[in-house]
């Protein structure tokens, strides 16, 4: 009660100071690992302050945006997202990616906008401020065990990963522990590194469904109890201080004092979110992959409350995300022949979250896109047939190389379907995916990064406010 008071009291004040004053809208970046959420930040940011390349946005097109400036976000609690570190190793003269993500960070991006419409010259100027909030999508998984016993998250963790072979040594781990016995420290220590283990494994071989999110950026939580938990069966009627209820009471105080602050603190305050997915990740690592991907971006989109942010709506149930897109990153990596089926199955694998968003009020888009345009498009001759490729440098060599991944099929099912039987491999045809190293860049004054619908992407989050 005490919670939902304070966030009512939060979106009356927020409400009354846009009103009143200058407008903000707060943007959360989110996506799985590698999904590329840095690189999207960073060059959204430097093709606001230089907008030679956003002819997409509407605003910047007819001259509306006046001035963008960096500005101290308004969270004195949350670290600055470094934006000029990451900007000068994406354009740098060895230009390399940036680090990933490891924790949340803010920045603000302030626009000043030149009013349009019939009253354009009665009115000066105005300001809207872009408060954009990165944040480990590992984190955002956490939020669908809110609703979830400790008995029900196991039961489901250890049925899901009972065929994998990087779960093998923390399951017999598991199973040869007598779960009724009184709690010892080494043998909950033992369990959690071998499910860390099991989690980073599962992450690298492309799996998404890697809960608890902090078990694999822990921070400053390293060590601690609420760390050191791991899936164990179920049994009914176990007695207190054995081994099974102190990881039932440490999985409740994950809950209660990790996942819920972030909510209420940071994720509840978002008005529009960014999902970013490495779609051809997850295809070249197969159909298992595949459907682990949609699971796993169901629960974190069963996370967000869609709807409409009016005035009255934000005072009586709290804000609520306005406008979701889902973006397939690297679209770089593909000839644009290819570009709308990567679209098509963007769209498919977030059918679900879609409906509801749409349902509840929410704007909703898909799209493939490429915050950083890493290669060039060439069509190469093989067997007597032209093949639409992509030439870039590799990431581990630095050599230049032409890239086919493979045809990408017209209708979605035939990738979601053999995922969702739980096929082994794809049967008509294998797609792959290769690494490129960023390329070096000499932009003109005025110009942003090149990119792939990075303008398309900033119209829809923000047109509407511009």
């Amino acid at each position: 009660m005490a919670d939902g008071v304070l966030r009512r009291a939060e979106a009356l004040q927020d409400g009354l100071s846009e009103a009143l004053f200058e407008p903000s809208l707060r943007i959360g970046v989110t996506g799985l690992a590698r999904s590329g959420k840095t690189v999207f930040i960073t060059s959204l940011i430097a093709n606001l302050l230089n907008r030679g390349r956003m002819v997409q946005l509407a605003a910047a097109r007819e001259g509306r945006i006046q001035a963008a400036y960096l500005q101290p976000q308004p969270d004195d609690t949350v670290p600055r997202f470094d934006y000029e570190h990451h900007l000068s190793a994406l354009t740098g003269r060895q230009p390399h990616w940036p680090d990933s993500t490891r924790a949340l960070s803010e920045l603000r991006l302030s626009l000043r906008l030149q009013p349009s419409g019939l009253l354009a010259g009665l009115q000066g100027p105005r300001t809207l401020h872009l408060d954009i909030v990165d944040y480990p999508g590992e984190w955002l998984l956490d939020l669908g065990l809110m609703d979830k016993s400790y008995a029900e998250w196991s039961s489901d963790v250890l049925h899901r990963i009972a065929t994998r072979d990087c779960a093998a040594e923390f399951l017999a781990q598991a199973k040869g522990t007598d779960t009724l016995l009184p709690h010892e420290e080494p043998k909950a220590q033992g369990l959690a590194a071998a499910f860390t283990a099991y989690l980073q494994a599962a992450r690298k071989q492309g799996f998404s469904d890697c809960t608890p999110g902090r078990f694999l950026l822990p921070g400053d939580l390293a060590g601690s109890p609420a760390l050191t938990f791991a899936p164990l069966p179920p049994v009914q009627g176990a007695r207190r201080g054995t081994l099974l209820r102190e990881m039932e009471r440490r999985y409740e105080a994950y809950k209660a004092k990790v996942a819920k602050p972030f909510f209420r603190d940071h994720f509840a305050r978002i008005d529009r979110q960014v999902v970013l997915v490495d779609a051809l990740s997850a295809i070249h690592s197969g159909p298992q992959a595949v459907e682990d991907l949609r699971r796993a971006m169901a629960d974190i989109l069963g996370s967000f409350k869609p709807g409409r942010n009016a005035f009255l709506t934000r005072l009586l149930r709290g804000k609520r995300v306005e406008k979701i897109l889902f973006a397939a990153t690297k679209a770089d990596h593909l000839h644009h022949s290819q570009h709308p089926q990567m679209t098509a199955i963007i769209e498919a694998l977030m059918r679900e979250a879609q409906d509801r968003a749409r349902y509840a009020g929410a704007g909703t888009a898909a799209l493939s896109l490429a915050s950083l345009r890493a290669t060039t498009e060439e069509m190469r001759a093989h067997n007597g047939v032209d093949l639409p490729c992509v030439r870039g440098l590799l990431l581990e060599t630095g050599k230049p190389a032409a890239f086919y991944p493979g045809q990408l099929p017209e209708d979605p099912a035939h990738l979601l379907a053999p995922a969702r039987q739980g096929a082994d491999a794809w049967l008509d045809g294998e797609f792959s995916a290769m690494n490129f190293a960023p390329a070096p860049l000499t932009l003109k004054p005025g110009d942003g990064p090149p990119h792939i619908r990075l303008d398309r992407a900033a119209q829809f989050l923000i047109g509407d406010r511009l």
